[in-house]
């Protein structure tokens, strides 16, 4: 049972990773992802999930260096985008990467899409920064099952994550099931799928009964799931409320009626087109 903000995955390295994080997808370099992180920290996050994609690390590094919370209590992630796979130029994103954030070593690094014939390569250059104590763990994005088959076929070092887009429509059960079998934390992307659901009557009646949002019950399916989660907002009042999980318990039956409003709905790329 997950009961606090504070409580920790445990990937297969041993790392800890928190079962909350805050996504800034979108969130303005600047001020407002500053800001966005601010009411996070305050609230009690520790996560915070970036990625050069986003173009916002150096507000995220900002923003870091702005908080009284010590280093070894934040778990950073970012990503490497799709144009800088490869071998070295991976090497060259993360080392941008870790300088615009302004730390010494980054908690996750993802590769950010299946790349096909790169993200082999692109993998062989994680395990590098991973062995040489750069990364503290190292995973990967939108990668379905045969991708990470291929992966695992000849890859030194099993990825700890694998970030995939995960909610009541997407809810993903051969890959989350396959990851669980093979040690591989899944973590959800868009969780809230951008509010599109939440005149879901059966999520409505289902916040009603427990006395939360259609967001909160939301999320507290994705932990009960074993998922990890990363709702993005640059809201106060939000990111306050998307913390505030950690008091109530879905029933099983409840589950399941989740679970059930699956349609395999991508409101993201689909990761084999690419």
């Amino acid at each position: 049972m997950i009961k606090s903000i504070s409580d920790t995955a445990v990937l297969h390295n041993g790392v800890r990773m928190p079962w909350l994080g805050l996504g800034v997808y979108k969130a303005e370099d600047g001020q407002e992802v500053i800001n966005a992180i601010q009411y996070a920290l305050e609230a009690g996050y520790r996560s915070i999930d970036t990625a050069s994609f986003y173009k916002n690390e150096e507000g995220v590094g900002k923003a870091l260096k702005q908080s009284d919370v010590s280093r070894e209590n934040l778990f950073i992630t970012t990503k490497v985008w799709n144009t800088e796979q490869g071998y070295e130029t991976t090497l060259q994103s993360f080392e941008e990467s870790r300088k615009k954030l302004g730390l010494d070593y980054v908690d996750l690094f993802l590769i950010h899409w299946p790349i096909s014939g790169k993200y082999k390569d692109t993998w062989r250059a994680l395990e590098h920064l991973y062995k040489e104590g750069r990364v503290k763990a190292i995973g990967v994005c939108n990668f379905e099952i045969h991708h990470l088959e291929d992966l695992l076929a000849d890859c030194e070092i099993v990825p700890m994550v694998n970030q995939v887009e995960f909610h009541p429509r997407l809810t993903q059960k051969e890959l989350l099931s396959y990851c669980k079998d093979k040690n591989i934390q899944l973590e959800a992307w868009r969780p809230l799928l951008k509010g599109e659901i939440f005149d879901e009557p059966a999520l409505v009646e289902l916040a009603k009964k427990y006395e939360k949002t259609v967001a909160q019950v939301i999320l507290r399916w994705d932990l009960q799931n074993g998922v990890i989660t990363i709702p993005k907002s640059v809201n106060k009042e939000r990111i306050y409320q998307n913390s505030d999980i950690f008091d109530f318990e879905l029933s099983r039956e409840d589950m399941e009626q989740i679970d059930a409003l699956n349609t395999n709905h991508r409101n993201g790329p689909d990761p084999n087109d690419f």
